[in-house]
Order: C-alpha cells, then structure tokens, then sequence
C-alpha cells in the first residue's frame, strides 16, 4: 500500500470540488492509466482511453484480497486459474504480470526461495545478490525492486528477466516452467527485438482497460465513498 496517500490526496482534491461525485474506483482507474503513461516513457498513445462512472463498495474485507488476488506462490496452473475465474484468458494473464516490471519488493515475499537456493530456478548471479541485500533470518524485511535490469521503467524487460531466471517471485518463475504454448509465444513475442516492447504495451492496455471493467458497481449501487479508506 506504499503511496496509497496520493490516492486519498487526489480524492481530498477532487471532494473539495465536487463533494460525492468522483468515486474512489474511478480515481484509482485513473491514477493507473497516469502511472503507466508515466512509467512508459510519457507518449501520448499511452495515455489510453479509461471509462469513468465507478462507485464505491459499502464494504471492504481483506479476506476478498486474500482470495481472489494470487499469490507471489502461485505454480502457473493456480495462476491461470485464479485469472481465468475473472474471464482473463492465458495470455492475458501473462502480459499482465508484466506489471512485475517496476516497483518493489518485500524481501519475505520471496526469500523461501534463497534458502534453500535452486538454481534450477534463479540464476546464480542473481541470487548471490539477492541473498545479500535479503540476508537469511534477518531482523528488518528489506525491499528489492523488481526488475533488476530497469527498475523504474514499465517495459517488457520483464520477459527477458523471465527467461534468464532473474526474477523474484515464484510465480513470475512459473510462466517459463510450463509446457502451455500460450505461455511460450506469449513470452517469446514480448522479448522479440524491436517489436516486442510495443507489442506488449498495446496488450497491456487492451488487458488494464478490461481490468477496469470488472465487477464495477454504477447506478444506485454501492455508494460514492468521502475518505477512499472508510466507507461513510
């Protein structure tokens, strides 16, 4: 939830305007599209289309997101499943996950996979690091990024990571250990040179635009929340 604080400073905004008409699942479909546009590299076919008229549950349970959102554990079965129970299809679910291209890491989402060490499963080098700014058993759990190679660029550098083991979590190691030919043309036109960057980020927004339509409350239903972290 690291800058979840912009979501309820833009909402603060926005009410100070408009008090209860701008829903917080519009805000945050929005902060979305802004993030990749900026992430991306701030082109103006970037900044996709997003539809707007969200509102706001009347309730929020931490055990949906235990449920429903997968796992950094996640073998690719369990992966596709968990996607495909939302309507995404394989390759959807890859090129999502490619969202795993930025940002950060909880060295404890990931260190059962340090110690004990498989390099069947993270390169050599790689994991070397990772042991060392993860230390076993330590007292504070650190942060890494997740993309070694461009750590503050959303791009499908992802891909490449994946096929070369240097990835953290086990389920971005998962969508190379299958023999599902979605997943290895998928994978394979993402790191395929000049094309492949550009590929993927047409299909990542064709993937967050269908995201965002999903299980949206309109209407009467739900309610236009005033604080995005309690419901009124």
């Amino acid at each position: 939830m690291r800058g979840y604080y912009l979501i309820e400073a833009a909402k603060t905004a926005v009410e100070n305007i408009c008090p209860e008409v701008v829903s917080c699942a519009d805000i945050l479909a929005f902060a979305a599209r802004d993030a990749f546009y900026l992430l991306t590299g701030k082109s103006d076919s970037d900044l996709y289309s997003v539809s707007a008229g969200r509102r706001d549950g009347n309730v929020s349970l931490l055990t949906e997101a235990t449920t429903f959102l997968p796992r950094p554990d996640f073998g690719f079965s369990q992966l596709n499943n968990s996607f495909a129970a939302k309507g995404f299809s394989t390759d959807e679910m890859i090129t999502l996950s490619g969202a795993h291209s930025v940002g950060q890491s909880h060295c404890s989402s990931f260190t059962s996979r340090l110690y004990p060490y498989n390099p069947d499963q993270i390169d050599p080098s790689y994991a070397q690091a990772l042991q060392i700014l993860c230390p076993q058993n330590a007292a504070v759990d650190g942060v890494v990024p997740q993309d070694n190679v461009t750590p503050d660029t959303l791009d499908a550098q992802y891909y490449t990571n994946v096929l070369n083991n240097e990835v953290l979590f086990f389920s971005d190691w998962a969508l190379r250990n299958t023999s599902d030919l979605v997943a290895k043309v998928t994978i394979q036109s993402y790191t395929t040179p000049l094309i492949g960057n550009t590929l993927w980020k047409s299909k990542f927004i064709a993937a967050m635009q269908k995201l965002g339509q999903l299980d949206v409350l309109t209407g009467t239903q739900g309610q236009i929340r005033k604080t995005c972290g309690a419901n009124n």
